[in-house]
């Protein structure tokens, strides 16, 4: 046993509970990954085991040195690399006893750890970064590097338990690639938060963080997937049963009601002809209203629990429901050309090209398209090429006048400055009231408590849902639709979502994404390409 959680807990400033009751055994040479909602609190509890967070109750023990790769480098932005690293001081220590200092204070500092600098070398060649230096800022390297900077570090230090906390968010494809590859490979002990399936099927058990505690599955990701659609056909009969109950009961409640209401009015009956004392009957009265009443509230209650248990399973499944009747309005002819690049190429920098060869092709409506390449290679800046936001330094582009929409990973099309109830206004453009609009806004499970909520606060699976809600609010569906890095902040539910989605949208599809599992499912049919010079 290398950590055992007992009894983990954790409190929000609000005083309401994030999870409660939260026990597992992570063993060595365990590969473990926790799955979960988004907000279910899998990054606060990796903090949590990491050290970083303090557990509202609970402990946390382990038996041997954690390293902990975190989500968001933002917090570390003020370090060097080296000070991120961990061995600025041994690097300070090094350069004084080189420089002639021969103060104990140094040596205690570097201890056996003399070829520091050559290990740390080492490991960014093998991460991809060979020119990183020790002393550059944190804040100027991208996403990718800064997430390849931290897998280095495992190799500098070679500790036995790695806790990753979404780690092929930031990376392209090929650093995935590697990363996998170390997965596979390595004797070191994980525990892993991700949402990338190519990853969870590298991992084994997979625990669901729940509210009320842990949900061992003890395989991988493909085990995993497959209990979980075992439990929601059960959950779909045990539902098919309960709406029949439901039924049986309302039914049940009408029949009760009629038969009081048979027997209070004999009774009144019977009073008038003077067979029963008038006490007698006030006190029947007054029971029988009681009892009416008692019968009324119990059978309200049970058909209130039943319909509320309906509405949020069957939510999902209208959704999709609405977005594949949204989508079959686009109906350009296929093959029409919609864009077009004859030796296109772009600079950030007078003189200094953005690829390596200038781009000429030719894209159809009715296209599939995955835009591939390594960071820094200018997907997104293709894709804002074609929007028409940026213009080529070279070349020429062609785009037709058609409808084109860009969904990427930061839901830029949603103001963040607005309410969810403005956001719907601002892309209204069907001119619906709006009771109408704060209708569809219920069909994308956003009800009058959130419509005063700041787009600001929204989770990853609330910008996609409000982002979707917002396309269907205009005159007709795009035919050309960009998405760019989609699933990065989604989860696995919300990933299944977006796929199921694009895969029936007729339309033009372009697609960045680093995701094999999604390009696969959502039906990409061709590739580009892209070099950076």
């Amino acid at each position: 046993m290398l950590i055992s959680a007992q009894h983990i807990s954790y409190q929000l400033p609000s005083g309401a509970m994030l999870f409660q009751d939260i026990h597992f055994t992570l063993n060595k040479g365990d590969k473990a990954a926790i799955a979960g909602h988004n907000g279910a609190g899998k990054s606060t509890l990796l903090k949590i085991i990491a050290g970083q967070e303090r557990p509202f109750s609970g402990t946390v023990s382990a038996s041997d040195t954690l390293y902990y790769v975190p989500q968001h480098f933002g917090h570390f932005n003020h370090l060097t690399v080296a000070e991120a690293c961990g061995i600025a001081e041994k690097l300070r220590a090094l350069d004084a006893i080189t420089a002639g200092d021969a103060s104990q204070h140094w040596f205690d500092i570097i201890g056996d750890d003399w070829d520091i600098p050559a290990r740390y070398q080492a490991a960014v060649e093998k991460w991809g970064i060979p020119q990183v230096t020790p002393d550059q800022p944190l804040a100027a390297l991208s996403g990718g590097e800064k997430t390849r900077l931290f897998l280095s570090c495992i190799d500098i230090f070679d500790p036995p338990v790695v806790l990753l906390d979404e780690p092929t968010n930031h990376l392209d494809y090929a650093a995935r690639e590697q990363l996998y590859a170390w997965v596979a490979a390595t004797s070191c002990t994980l525990l892993i938060v991700s949402h990338d399936r190519e990853l969870l099927r590298l991992c084994q058990p997979i625990w669901e963080l729940q509210a009320d505690g842990i949900k061992a599955y003890g395989g991988n990701y493909d085990f995993y997937a497959a209990q979980k659609e075992v439990e929601t056909n059960a959950l779909q009969q045990r539902i098919a049963n309960q709406e029949k109950t439901w039924k049986e009961a309302k039914k049940q409640r009408q029949i009760a009601i009629e038969r009081k209401q048979h027997a209070d009015a004999q009774a009144r009956k019977k009073a008038k002809t003077g067979g029963i004392p008038k006490i007698l009957i006030n006190g029947r009265r007054n029971a029988a209203e009681v009892s009416t009443a008692k019968l009324e509230q119990v059978h309200t209650e049970k058909v209130s629990d039943l319909a509320a248990e309906l509405q949020e399973v069957a939510a999902m499944a209208q959704l999709q429901r609405i977005m594949k009747g949204y989508f079959e309005q686009s109906a350009l002819h296929r093959g029409k050309i919609l864009a077009q690049a004859t030796d296109m190429n772009y600079s950030w920098t007078p003189g200094s090209m953005l690829w390596e060869k200038p781009l000429s092709f030719t894209l159809r409506s009715g296209d599939r398209l995955a835009i591939t390449g390594p960071n820094g290679s200018g997907k997104s800046t293709l894709l804002q090429l074609l929007l028409g936001n940026l213009a080529p330094a070279t070349g020429e582009r062609y785009v037709a006048n058609t409808r084109s929409l860009l969904l990427d990973q930061d839901y830029s099309l949603i103001d963040r400055s607005k309410t969810i109830l403005e956001q719907a206004v601002i892309f209204n453009e069907t001119g619906l009231e709006i009771s109408m609009v704060k209708t569809v806004l219920v069909n994308f499970l956003f009800g009058p408590d959130t419509w005063d909520k700041s787009c600001a606060v929204l989770s990853g699976g609330e910008m996609l849902r409000l982002a979707l809600c917002s396309m269907t609010l205009q005159n007709k569906a795009p035919d050309m639709i960009m998405l760019d890095e989609p699933t990065n902040n989604l989860d696995l539910p919300n990933i299944k979502i977006l796929t199921q989605i694009f895969s029936e949208y007729k339309g033009t599809l372009l697609l960045i994404s680093h995701d094999k599992t999604f390009i696969t499912e959502a039906g990409i049919t061709g590739e580009l390409e892209l070099k950076k010079a």
